[in-house]
């Protein structure tokens, strides 16, 4: 590779800066030098021209990356780093192209969102201002379920949705009006295909097992 080191990397170190901009910066090391000779999207308060700063007895320069590490900003934010060994043709370390990822402003996103996913305790005042809402009721009964099973509604396979209808009807679901229409809608079944799978399902219900037959076929009359 013909070229200095600033030359042959800045483009690179450019094009990476770009890409996580306005997180990241990307500083180029030149180890002969002991001197940054670029930095792009510069959040460190470093300059090109500064020194390294950089005790090469203190690196592992066999690798090619180093890290991910964590180093502190000045303004005292978190960063998450990297660095790449630079090596020439002969396969001699050169320099060092290090990334720092400023990741403050995404544990602050996930904080948000941990906030905004995070449901309060159950709260009876919910149940008194809709003491109506049998959706809810089982909105929360199918969700029971499909936890249980580590399952979606569009993984559910047609045993598990046969048993969904089952516990459902056992637990006296399709006596309320219109839930017949609402989990079938949910299911995304037709309302007749739903009866005939509870008809399916009340009748191996009330078929006698076959044991059960068995006793009393030895019962004397």
């Amino acid at each position: 590779m013909k070229g200095d080191l600033a030359s042959r990397y800045v483009p690179i170190a450019e094009a990476i800066a770009r890409l996580l901009a306005p997180n990241a910066e990307v500083v180029l090391h030149d180890l002969s030098k002991g001197r940054i000779v670029h930095i792009a999207n510069c959040f460190s308060r470093r300059r090109r021209g500064d020194s390294s700063l950089t005790d090469l007895s203190d690196l592992d320069l066999q690798q090619a990356v180093i890290g991910p590490y964590a180093k502190t900003n000045w303004d005292g934010r978190r960063l998450k780093s990297v660095s790449a060994v630079l090596r020439d043709r002969r396969g001699r370390p050169e320099g060092l192209l290090c990334i720092n990822q400023d990741i403050e402003s995404y544990s602050k996103a996930v904080e948000q969102l941990s906030a905004l996913v995070t449901l309060p305790a159950h709260h009876d005042a919910a149940t008194t201002i809709f003491p109506g809402d049998w959706r809810e009721s089982i909105n929360q009964r199918i969700s029971v379920l499909l936890g249980e099973r580590s399952a979606t509604l569009a993984g559910l396979t047609g045993d598990d949705v046969s048993a969904l209808i089952a516990k459902l009807d056992r637990e006296g679901t399709f006596g309320i009006r219109h839930a017949v229409t609402y989990v079938a809608s949910i299911l995304g079944i037709s309302r007749a295909t739903l009866y005939q799978r509870l008809k399916t399902i009340r009748t191996g219900a009330s078929r006698p097992s076959p044991n059960r037959g068995a006793r009393r076929a030895k019962t004397p009359a």
